[in-house]
């Protein structure tokens, strides 16, 4: 076969070759994880520790670093959901430096025993848990990300590469100076945890398939798309972030208004935001007119259909584009709908599969909603701002994966490994347990 006819039956085969130093540098990163990996426990947690006393210790030149980022993203016009993920100050960074001390103390996911079975006498087999190799996690804005990430990196024995968004370069390089410099300090080899700031880089990480294990994406709908199209490389992550809250009938309403009020304005650039509200037809005249009033004083911009606005005439008529539209912003889209089966099929073709939820006093409605419903995140009484690692207890989060397959949801540690099936014997070979004379297996689990 040609080399014509070669690219012609692989497309992928015409893509240059990532820069040698590139190569070099994800080398240096796997070697590094591979020696991290074979670290105990306590030794892996010490490194944690030392990442947060660097973290800390370095606050005056990273919150400095991220004042530089925030006055150029203003001058560049920055969208404000974007700006509003930028911003690191001392408070925040304080947040962030706690989470990573959280997660030393999260159990330990690697060498895990998921399974002990005899196949046979003197024949055991186990499943063990361990690192998945290198990462490469890219994303805009949120410079705070760079300090989840590798600390949950180093927790799981993973090496891991960052790509930050321009807007953030400033905030990024300060961040992986001192988490490098608490690896070293830690003993740790520092290769662990790399930075790459060029939109080049970012294609050439795409091919570094013999290199990288998993691509994370963490940006916009395009943002993700272009990753998912762009590598050959297994990508773990979520495209869009249309979260919804059904008001169904039996809602209470005052309950019903506090868990949208936060859902929409808590945090409205954050992807755990719910972008549309469903409302039950019998209950809209009593919950629409004192929600809207409450939401508006806030400076949400309101939506609605033509039910909704038979109820508030002053809301914008709203579109089909506004039904999968992740706004990021103060603006929420209301439409009335006759059933609960109605919500859920509005939700299952418009949704994103991220978080969804019920407010409603009929525990039969709010499980038929969550059976119902295909999201990572099924929610009754309850914002569905609550999707988040740190608040599910993971100490902190690689991403949110609106997958179908495992992982799911806000990715923590046990995201980060996959398993090795160890098998010990004797002597056993296989012709033992095959034949007229076939020794029968035990197959009996090990506590």
């Amino acid at each position: 076969m040609t080399a014509t006819e070669v690219n012609a039956a692989n497309p992928a085969a015409d893509r240059p070759s990532p820069p040698p130093d590139l190569r070099s540098l994800a080398q240096r990163t796997r070697t590094a994880a591979q020696s991290l990996a074979a670290l105990p426990t306590a030794v892996r947690n010490r490194a944690i520790e030392a990442i947060a006393q660097a973290l800390s210790d370095h606050t005056v030149a990273i919150v400095a670093a991220n004042g530089a980022d925030c006055e150029a993203a203003i001058a560049d016009h920055l969208a404000t959901p974007l700006y509003n993920r930028l911003k690191l100050d001392a408070v925040k960074l304080q947040g962030a430096i706690a989470g990573v001390r959280d997660v030393a103390h999260l159990p330990d996911p690697v060498g895990t025993v998921q399974l002990h079975r005899e196949l046979d006498t003197g024949l055991e087999l186990q499943r063990i848990a361990c690192p998945l190799g290198v990462l490469g996690v890219i994303f805009e804005s949120r410079p705070d990300a760079v300090v989840q990430i590798a600390s949950l990196a180093v927790k799981s024995g993973n090496g891991v590469i960052l790509k930050g968004g321009k807007e953030a370069v400033r905030s990024c390089q300060a961040l992986v100076h001192a988490i490098r410099a608490g690896l070293a300090a830690a003993d740790v080899n520092p290769d662990v945890v790399q930075l790459l700031t060029t939109r080049e880089e970012t294609r050439a990480l795409l091919e570094l398939d013999g290199y990288v294990d998993l691509i994370i994406p963490r940006g916009s709908n395009a943002f993700v798309r272009y990753v998912q199209d762009n590598t050959r490389i297994p990508v773990l992550g979520h495209a869009d972030g249309i979260c919804h809250l059904y008001v169904d009938a039996a809602a209470d309403v005052d309950q019903a208004i506090a868990i949208a009020v936060d859902a929409k304005v808590g945090y409205p650039s954050a992807c755990n935001a719910i972008e549309t509200l469903l409302v039950h037809r019998a209950i809209a005249q009593e919950f629409l007119p004192p929600l809207a009033a409450t939401l508006e004083a806030k400076g949400v911009s309101l939506r609605g259909d033509a039910a909704t606005q038979a109820v508030l005439p002053q809301v914008t008529a709203a579109t089909e584009a506004d039904w999968s539209t992740e706004y990021s912003d103060l603006i929420l889209a209301i439409r009335v709908v006759d059933d609960l089966g109605a919500a859920i099929a509005h939700i299952n073709t418009y949704g994103s599969r991220h978080t969804e939820a019920i407010a409603t006093t009929d525990a039969a409605a709010a499980a038929t909603f969550r059976n119902q419903v295909n999201a990572a995140g099924v929610y009754h009484n309850c914002s569905t701002r609550f999707a988040d690692g740190f608040r599910y207890g993971f100490g902190a989060e690689v991403g949110i994966s609106t997958q179908s397959l495992p992982p799911r949801g806000p990715v923590g540690l046990e995201g980060l490994v996959t398993y090795k099936y160890h098998l010990v014997g004797n002597g056993h070979v296989v012709a033992t347990y095959s034949g007229a004379q076939a020794r029968p297996f035990t197959h009996r689990d090990l506590t």
